[in-house]
């Protein structure tokens, strides 16, 4: 991977974990998801305009990516409802990882050197590091579990989905601006016992705008990775964001920082390098 690559997926990452954690310690996580996803959709359409509609061949990935996103969000807004942001997210991101190797290779047909490979290795074990610190706490029940687990595998497909769409799309970022509309849109319809959307932005401004930014921003860095890099090396260092996510949780939710946690970061730190030389 070229180091801008590396840099783009790392900024990914850290925006990724913060905004999920952002959306976890609000008053009510629902609604805030449902306000950023819509003001981030209000906040592209000036930018697909500029760029127009992704190619057609990229509709099909657009529409199963959405599907999938909506279903992760729900599955993933009732784990954190369970369980701590620090138990809940690096487990789902530990899924993703495992599953999206073999996906990628599968479906996509991406190739990965042996450095690559044993950087997507080390980060794995990060991750189970840190699955395994959750896995511990007493904290964690089995509804939170199947919870997580399914956000897991929900994520997975939409990262196959987005990496196969966007490669399709023929822009990085008229793919993405199309997919923050359409799941915006989708959100809106699934919280509709809510109210309408513009209800869905009462009281949700001061959590919800910078929110939105930073989802946004996460979401356009690492769909242009995909367009140049092999999925499943991008896809590994983006999901550091569990590390972060286990910084951010301990700095700001004030959650404990073990001595499995402090092994998982190092772990994840020494597999940037490998997957830099991959």
């Amino acid at each position: 991977m070229e180091f801008a690559h590396v840099i783009a997926a790392l900024s990914s990452a850290l925006l990724h974990a913060g905004w999920n954690a952002a959306i976890k310690s609000s008053r009510n996580p629902a609604q805030a998801m449902t306000a950023q996803m819509l003001l981030g959709a209000i906040l592209v359409v000036p930018g697909l305009v500029w760029t127009g509609l992704p190619a057609q061949a990229a509709w099909g990935w657009i529409a199963a990516s959405t599907v999938m996103n909506i279903l992760t969000v729900q599955a993933l807004l009732r784990a954190y409802e369970l369980g701590g942001f620090g138990i809940v997210y690096p487990i789902v991101r530990a899924l993703a990882v495992l599953l999206v190797v073999p996906l990628a290779a599968g479906l996509a047909g991406d190739r990965i050197g042996p450095a690559a490979l044993a950087g997507i290795l080390v980060i794995t074990l990060s991750l189970a590091a840190l699955s395994y610190d959750a896995a511990r706490d007493k904290a964690v029940t089995g509804r939170a579990l199947a919870w997580t687990l399914a956000a897991g595998l929900g994520t997975a497909a939409y990262i196959i989905c987005d990496a196969q769409g966007v490669r399709a799309a023929g822009s990085p970022w008229a793919y993405g601006f199309a997919v923050s509309v359409t799941n915006a849109a989708a959100m809106c319809w699934r919280r509709r016992h809510a109210g309408p959307p513009w209800q869905q932005l009462n009281g949700q401004w001061a959590v919800a705008a910078p929110v939105a930014i930073a989802a946004m921003v996460s979401y356009l860095l690492i769909l242009w990775v995909w367009s140049h890099a092999p999925i499943a090396a991008a896809s590994a260092l983006r999901d550091t964001s569990a590390v972060f996510a286990i910084l951010i949780a301990v700095i700001w939710l004030k959650e404990p920082f073990t001595p499995t946690r402090i092994v998982a970061v190092l772990l994840a730190a020494a597999a940037v390098p490998l997957l830099r030389l991959g």
